[in-house]
């Protein structure tokens, strides 16, 4: 069974390697990703290009603590026709970016990156699109009411392996993307490396 370091506080995640036979050990980044995607947004980067940046920073930061591992570095963003969507940090926050959402379909972008010795070595971007069905102001409210706010604020507004399965009538792509991790991909650089 592989080991690697997990760059991430993602409980779902963790849950994905585990389930495919990859032993990890969680190691937080904590990168301070709002003043990144400022500077990205300002520069004129694709949400696609704000993914890889922030996986690869995740992944080197605690890499160049833990020489010689393999260290694996995750970010998912919403892209809206371009416009890139972050987590929310309120319920106020939320429910705003449910109504954006509302009707409409879009991108979720997950990027990986894997890195050794503080320097990335392999890096993927997946994308699923997702159209969500419409919904009353009143119906947006009742579901954030069932989301906990550590789901909430982990996992943007919508979890699809949980409640937020509901709010779709179109996934089109990997659901482990959506979650956050490709898996499929991962794997198949791990397995190449041994």
């Amino acid at each position: 069974m592989t080991e690697i370091i997990l760059a991430s506080k993602s409980k779902v995640r963790e849950k994905i390697l585990k389930k495919n036979g990859i032993r990890c050990l969680v190691m937080p980044s904590s990168v301070d990703e709002d003043p990144i995607k400022k500077s990205l947004i300002n520069e004129g980067a694709t949400p696609e290009i704000i993914s890889k940046n922030l996986a690869e920073l995740k992944a080197n930061k605690v890499s160049q603590k833990n020489y010689d591992n393999l260290v694996l570095g995750a970010d998912s963003v919403i892209d809206l026709n371009g416009e890139l969507i972050s987590k929310p940090e309120n319920r106020i926050d939320a429910f705003s970016i449910l109504k954006k959402l509302n009707g409409k379909k879009h991108s979720l972008i997950s990027s990986v990156c894997i890195s050794k010795n503080g320097t990335m070595i392999w890096n993927y971007t997946d994308k699923a699109y997702l159209t969500m069905k419409n919904f009353s102001d009143k119906e947006l409210k009742e579901y954030l009411d069932k989301i906990s706010d550590e789901a909430l604020y982990a996992y943007n507004v919508y979890q699809i392996e949980g409640e937020g399965r509901k709010l779709f009538k179109e996934i089109n792509g990997d659901e482990n993307t959506v979650m956050g991790l490709p898996i499929i991909n991962i794997k198949d650089y791990i397995g190449n490396i041994k």
